[in-house]
């Protein structure tokens, strides 16, 4: 590992921070079983990613609402209960992203979220605050693992993809990012992202 990294790019969820999109509905369906048919059926994890890709939440729900009126104030839930889904940040990683800022190094993202839900959230974490820019996928209607995004984020980062080391938990992202050009970490704990940015430079 030899090529200098002049930019660190962080993937958001499970990442920098928890996320557990089951978390309100264990107060909201105490029933261990009811609550796992409704996360698979009524809202399940595809669904939820077409909100990522760009789709409006609020149509999204009057949808799902029309489809499983019984559901509905759950399905509203969904979006109004959404921060709670985020427990806090992964442990480890807050340390290296300030660990990272005071070595100078540009900081950056590109997340999967969608832009309803990204609106609620983003302000309430301000570590986001130490990134010069990041691309939200339900803004930009371009989710990982599209190439297209990686391609809009060297144009908003202003740096090509082999200057920059990007960071996600999901193997088929950090594959898609390798096939455009960029370096990148496939993250499992801050423990070994740490150890990777030491042994190349970017951290002491």
């Amino acid at each position: 590992m030899t090529v200098r990294i002049e930019a660190v790019v962080f993937d958001v969820g499970k990442v920098l921070v928890e996320w557990e999109r089951d978390l309100p509905f264990r107060r909201l369906i105490p029933d261990a079983a009811a609550r796992a048919q409704f996360m698979s059926e009524v809202i399940p994890l595809s669904w939820h990613g077409e909100h990522d890709a760009g789709r409006d939440a609020r149509t999204m729900i009057a949808e799902r609402t029309a489809q499983y009126p019984e559901h509905a104030h759950l399905i509203r839930a969904w979006l109004e209960t959404f921060n709670e889904t985020i427990p806090g940040p992964v442990p480890g990683s807050t340390a290296i992203v300030e660990d990272l800022h005071a070595a100078g190094v540009p900081l950056f993202a590109i997340t999967n979220f969608g832009a309803d839900t990204w609106a609620g959230f983003a302000p309430t974490f301000p570590l986001f605050e130490r990134f010069g820019d990041i691309v939200v996928s339900g803004v930009e209607k371009l989710a990982k693992p599209d190439p297209a995004i990686y391609a809009l984020a060297e144009r908003r980062f202003g740096l090509p993809g082999q200057a920059m080391l990007f960071v996600d938990d999901s193997l088929a992202n950090v594959a898609s990012a390798r096939a455009c050009g960029w370096h990148a970490h496939h993250f499992s704990d801050a423990t070994k992202l740490r150890a990777e940015l030491t042994e190349r430079g970017l951290l002491g």
